[in-house]
């Protein structure tokens, strides 16, 4: 199992990061070994990851390219 929380509209990033900082905690037992976050103006993501097929830190999520995207 994994989980996933988003936040979407007119909201600060500083409070999107707290409000999503308090949703994955919520969510911690569907994920417990890992945790990602992707915060902008206007939406904030984060997942809990439960490590099943890869095992690597290579399959976190959210996943970025070379440039940080």
């Amino acid at each position: 199992m994994c989980g996933i929380a988003g936040i979407a509209g007119l909201i600060d990033k500083e409070d999107a990061q707290r409000r999503l900082a308090a949703m994955l905690c919520r969510l911690e037992h569907r994920g417990p070994d890992a945790e990602g976050t992707f915060v902008e103006p206007g939406v904030a993501l984060g997942q809990r990851r439960l490590s099943i097929i890869d095992l690597s830190e290579a399959a976190n999520q959210p996943m970025f390219d070379a440039g940080g995207r």
